[in-house]
């Protein structure tokens, strides 16, 4: 159980300090996403790793793989944010009228 509990703080710790980070380097973020929020649903994400998968991505990938996973997160709801007359111009573009 303390392996558990133990494994458990580093997650949270880890992707803490990684989001902490992405969020003081992109006001996307800031903007469009809470960051309690996004802590919680990353670390139930890699929390369905084994210790040893999670422990075994480097900093690097980890980051790389948040970041990817904001990013997703905060322009997953910009086509809700326009105005009727802006959804029609993207509309028009993409079918290229």
């Amino acid at each position: 159980m303390q392996e558990l509990t133990n494994y458990n703080q580093e997650l949270i710790n880890r992707i803490s300090l990684i989001v902490e980070k992405l969020f003081q380097s992109n006001s996307l973020y800031l903007v469009k996403l809470n960051k309690q929020e996004m802590i919680e649903i990353l670390v139930d994400l890699f929390g369905k790793f084994s210790p040893e998968e999670f422990m075994a991505i480097t900093d690097n990938q980890l980051t790389d793989r948040i970041d990817s996973i904001l990013v997703l997160e905060a322009i997953s709801g910009t086509l809700n944010d326009l105005t009727p007359e802006e959804i029609k111009i993207f509309d028009e573009a993409v079918e290229g009228r």
